[in-house]
């Protein structure tokens, strides 16, 4: 069974395994072997701080609405099989895209690849894109992931001619391409 939920803060250590993973098995052979362990291991820890408690509100600073919050350091989402995290995904509202929301991180670990997890996680959170009002999604993946292009296209993303490059940290400038889905 797929459960699909928003991340808390007990959640860092599994969204840290399902982004190390996922990313030392799609972008790792693009980069030298230190480079990419370096990089895994900083994937392994840096989600505590993204899904550390939130302030509590006070009379002074009231509790946001969905769509404040949604503007701040976006929503992100944990799926599970059988209890075990398998996929993540991170949304906001587009800083580029007026009405549409930016899928800023979704990564499925590999353990998961192929199980359906990575496409009922895509639904549920363009499900959410659409509860707060947003037209539609967009996103960058690398131009030379095939696996990831294929999983956006078969969930209904079309490329949308814009590219730009990404450096990860290391000087390698990696061509990415820009996936849009709207309605």
């Amino acid at each position: 069974m797929i459960e699909i939920r928003r991340a808390g803060p007990a959640d860092g250590d599994a969204l840290g395994r399902i982004h190390a993973a996922a990313w030392e098995a799609a972008y790792g052979p693009f980069f030298e072997p230190e480079f990419a362990a370096r990089e895994v291991r900083s994937r392994r820890t840096r989600w505590h701080a993204r899904v550390a408690a939130p302030a509590q509100p006070s009379a002074e600073a009231p509790a946001q609405a969905p769509a404040q919050a949604l503007a701040g350091r976006g929503t992100i989402l944990l799926a599970e099989v059988e209890g075990r995290p398998l996929a993540l995904s991170v949304f906001l509202p587009s800083p580029t895209r007026p009405g549409l929301a930016e899928i800023a991180t979704f990564y499925g670990h590999p353990d998961g690849w192929g199980t359906g997890v990575a496409a009922a996680l895509m639904t549920e959170t363009l499900r959410r894109l659409s509860d707060e009002g947003c037209a539609g999604a967009h996103l960058w993946t690398l131009r030379d992931t095939p696996r990831s292009r294929r999983f956006y296209a078969k969930c209904g993303f079309t490329e949308t001619g814009a590219t730009r490059t990404f450096d990860f940290g290391e000087g390698n400038l990696l061509a990415q391409v820009e996936y849009e889905r709207t309605g």
